[in-house]
């Protein structure tokens, strides 16, 4: 076995020189944006996924992630910086192994990492002296350590020593122009001080500001509370959308006039729910892992009640509106606008549009939905296509649902041709001349 200081030198010297074979195990939305970084600091990329198609697409120079257009893995597949494989083989050629596979939750949710376990195994099965392996996927804290460090020491190799392991949660925001996986700060704990020297000396190469801390636990918790702290604060902004409902009150006019107070307030909006791959779910790792030290995480507990009803409350405001108007739900048309979870992407992921179009088909409304992004959906055991656009097609609607709201969307147009808007986004608040038509959430 070569000694700890030599296979520390060899491994920075190939990461400063960028001659580090960098591996990227998940192709999705956080790995393929990942991949395209590295690549553009100068650094060769095997990626690696389970999914042949996805695989397949890369390799022709063509991307099915919102934020990595089709030139740019064009031109960095041209240039041989990106390679993607179904053969895990390959990962003995990889220096630096970063994992960036779904960490979702199973229907307890409880945390489901067979996706991290799986990836790790083959990680496992070519470990050699010299690598450096990175879990980016976002998981309970003290994953890094409990599961994939005793199964990457059954090879032999010692961590610190032959192998050198960390974890640094992904900071990905979808659709997001302005922070970017290279200017948003990183974050990076690894297992042993060489592990996180390592793991930040790799991570400077193209992320410009890496902030290392004490261990991979505190990296694994750093990432649950920036999303915890979101999944509390919409939880309660939308219960306080339910108080003004009750007392009769705009809730975004209350949320406007907090927001101008300079300091000791945020403003956060209420919506039809949570969304993405991370929100609904992170905050659900944390209380999972405090019940195993007999903890009750009641404030997470708490906004995931209320941010899971509010697709219910959406269907509700539907109801109330088309009986104001003399209507029943039962055998009404609705149009649901935008079905992705965020606006101006395609990505699907927890979307509350999907509960809300269960709801209104379970209450015997008559649903089709419009979104740019999103030409067809599948929905349980059917699939539905987007409809086109016209203002022949709103004025057959009862009422037009806005889940999403897209920028692509002409609202003034909308309600001006539909005979009532029921708006979960606010996205309607400069339409002033058709007020009578919209309800709002």
């Amino acid at each position: 076995m070569p000694d700890k200081k030599s296979v520390i030198s060899k491994l920075e010297k190939k990461i400063k020189a960028k001659e580090a074979i960098v591996g990227v195990v998940g192709l999705g939305y956080v790995g393929l944006p990942l991949s395209v970084e590295f690549a553009n600091s100068g650094f060769t990329i095997f990626g690696f996924d389970v999914d042949k198609n996805k695989v397949d697409t890369i390799n022709a120079g063509k991307s099915d992630v919102d934020d990595v257009p089709d030139e740019e893995i064009k031109k960095l597949v041209y240039l041989k910086r990106i390679w993607a494989t179904t053969n895990f083989k390959f990962l003995k050629e990889a220096d630096c192994v970063s994992i960036c596979v779904p960490t979702p939750l199973n229907k307890t949710k409880d945390p489901d990492v067979s996706y991290i376990l799986s990836a790790v195994g083959q990680v496992k099965k070519y470990l050699r002296p010299g690598h450096l392996v990175i879990l980016e996927s976002t998981t309970y804290p003290g994953t890094t350590e409990e599961l994939i460090l005793p199964l990457l020491e059954e090879t032999g190799l010692k961590v610190g020593k032959d192998f050198f392991l960390a974890f640094s949660p992904e900071r990905t925001d979808p659709g997001n122009q302005i922070y970017t996986v290279k200017n948003t700060p990183k974050i990076v704990g690894g297992v042993t001080p060489a592990c996180t020297k390592l793991a930040k000396l790799f991570l400077e190469q193209t992320i410009q500001q890496v902030l290392a801390l004490s261990s991979t636990k505190a990296a694994e918790m750093v990432k649950l509370l920036e999303n915890t702290f979101r999944s509390v604060n919409i939880g309660l902004v939308n219960e306080v959308a339910l108080m003004c409902d009750r007392l009769q009150l705009d809730v975004w006019e209350i949320i406007e006039a907090a927001a101008t107070k300079p300091f000791g307030f945020m403003p956060f909006y209420p919506g039809p729910g949570l969304g993405g791959h991370c929100i609904p779910i992170d905050p659900h790792y944390l209380s999972w892992k405090l019940k195993s030290l007999n903890y009750y995480a009641r404030f997470i507990e708490l906004a995931g009640d209320i941010n899971s009803h509010m697709p219910e409350y959406v269907v509700e405001r539907v109801v109330r509106a088309l009986n104001d108007r003399e209507k029943a739900i039962k055998g009404s048309k609705i149009l649901v606008l935008g079905v992705s979870y965020k606006r101006d992407i395609k990505d699907i992921r927890e979307s509350p549009a999907l509960d809300v179009i269960r709801v209104l088909e379970d209450r015997g409304a008559i649903v089709t939905y419009q979104d740019p992004h999103v030409p067809k959906l599948a929905l349980d055991d059917h699939q539905i296509s987007s409809v086109r656009l016209t203002a022949a097609y709103l004025k057959k609607m009862d009422c037009v649902v806005i889940v999403t709201d897209h920028t692509a969307y002409d609202y003034r147009w909308l309600v001006k041709n539909s005979s009532l808007v029921v708006d979960t986004r606010n996205a309607t608040r400069n339409v002033k001349e058709y007020r009578e038509k919209i309800v709002k959430l």
